[in-house]
């Protein structure tokens, strides 16, 4: 059978499928998968392995013990399918995460509903990242009924908590040998970076907790105390004057989307100074006291052009010429997590691969793109030491943890057709 028909044959099963993949990121959608506090894993992965085993994959379902999170009110788990062909051959694994972010409010849907509408189901998580979920089971499942034979093997992954840092998913899995490259050569992570782009990969992200220091006082008369707020407020002060200007001005060659974040960024998440907040319903006052301690988190994300050491050093200059400067003021610093940048070069086998079967399935040239923000490829090229790795699924990027939350059908079946003809170049007949 000659390869235009085979390929004939993949997207028209494909087509005929359209409904299936409806219902299947319906059915996601209705399992409440909410990070935090990590709710319903292992439902969700039953799931998964129930449709998976019954289509001939061999299913493994793996608690990422003592991670991050992890408890027996909210164990994380993961579930990884394997199909094997039936020759030896390369494997393609399609990665998707199983949490979603809070709902939020402003919602006209019912968030766990999973409704379809004017060609749109919407849910929290229907964009990220259950409909590329559903797009790549879909994908695979084609593939197998008109390639049986086919060689190497396929792997579908469900993991968790890639909302928040992923390391009770794929960190954990890589750890335990689930990236390796000798076990898997091409990844593809439906992420919705919209059908036409090739995410190649992220910027990096550092993010620490700064500390300043006083003196707790009665707050009558400050003058006998030392003021931790006022200390961060003069450092406030030096990032806005010195370091946000220098953020601007720094560039990167890397393809980062949106424009904005072609440029070094730093987000303050959060700041507290002196006591703690009063609870609601309570009406009292807090105690008059001179705030001892002044607490700032920070978010710092960076370019692939760009050290980390240096990056550190951004921030601890402006402490310690405070300190050599400002009286009485002295910091802390603790790093709280780091990512190094990374990119996939686009003359990678799953580049390639990918930019082809988007060429033939939309009749378009893909564009290439940067995340802003990191995703799980951070852990397989860091710890599965695996760079043969992309993004690319289903849905707008920007609808990503908003209200109304949708994945439109059509963009799902047109990307199950890149998957699946990914699949066909990579693990299909030779010529």
């Amino acid at each position: 059978m000659d390869t235009l028909t085979l390929t004939d044959r993949l997207t028209a099963t494909i087509d005929d499928k359209r409904d299936d993949l409806i219902a299947l990121t319906q059915d996601l959608i209705r399992i409440p998968t909410l990070n935090p506090p990590g709710e319903n894993y292992r439902e969700i992965c039953d799931y998964l392995a129930k449709r998976l085993s019954a289509k001939g994959f061999q299913i493994e379902l793996v608690r990422a013990e003592g991670s991050p999170g992890d408890s027996d009110r909210y164990p994380r788990w993961n579930v990884v399918a394997r199909r094997e062909g039936a020759e030896p051959g390369e494997c393609v694994h399609f990665n998707s995460h199983i949490d979603v972010v809070d709902v939020g409010r402003g919602w006209t849907k019912d968030p766990f509903g999973g409704e379809l509408e004017d060609g749109k189901v919407y849910g929290r998580g229907a964009c990220d990242m259950k409909g590329g979920l559903a797009a790549s089971i879909i994908a695979a499942e084609a593939f197998i009924e008109c390639c049986p034979d086919f060689r190497g093997a396929i792997e579908i992954s469900g993991t968790a908590d890639e909302e928040s840092g992923g390391f009770g998913g794929v960190a954990y899995l890589a750890q335990k040998g689930f990236f390796a490259p000798e076990r898997v050569q091409h990844v593809i992570i439906p992420e919705p970076l919209n059908k036409d782009r090739i995410c190649l990969g992220h910027r990096g992200v550092w993010w620490a907790e700064i500390e300043t220091y006083g003196e707790i006082a009665h707050g009558s008369m400050p003058f006998l105390g030392d003021c931790a707020v006022r200390h961060m407020g003069a450092v406030l002060d030096e990032m806005e004057t010195s370091l946000f200007p220098a953020l601007a001005a720094k560039r990167t060659d890397m393809p980062v989307v949106p424009e904005g974040a072609k440029q070094s960024t730093l987000n303050i998440n959060s700041i507290h100074g002196g006591q703690s907040e009063i609870v609601r319903p309570e009406t009292g006052l807090p105690s008059p006291v001179v705030p001892d301690s002044c607490r700032m988190v920070i978010d710092r994300r960076f370019l692939i052009e760009e050290n980390i050491d240096e990056v550190q050093r951004e921030i601890t200059s402006i402490l310690d010429g405070l300190k050599q400067t400002r009286e009485r003021f002295d910091y802390g610093i603790r790093e709280m997590h780091r990512v190094l940048p990374t990119m996939t070069e686009k003359d990678a086998p799953v580049v390639t691969t990918v930019t082809e079967a988007i060429r033939a399935t939309l009749g378009t040239e893909p564009s290439y793109v940067v995340s802003p923000g990191t995703y799980d490829q951070k852990h397989i090229d860091r710890i599965g030491k695996l760079k043969n790795c992309i993004a690319y699924g289903p849905g707008i990027l920007d609808l990503a943890h908003k209200p109304d939350e949708y994945v439109g059908v059509d963009d799902m079946v047109d990307s199950a057709k890149v998957m699946g003809l990914s699949l066909l170049t990579l693990l299909g007949p030779r010529d």
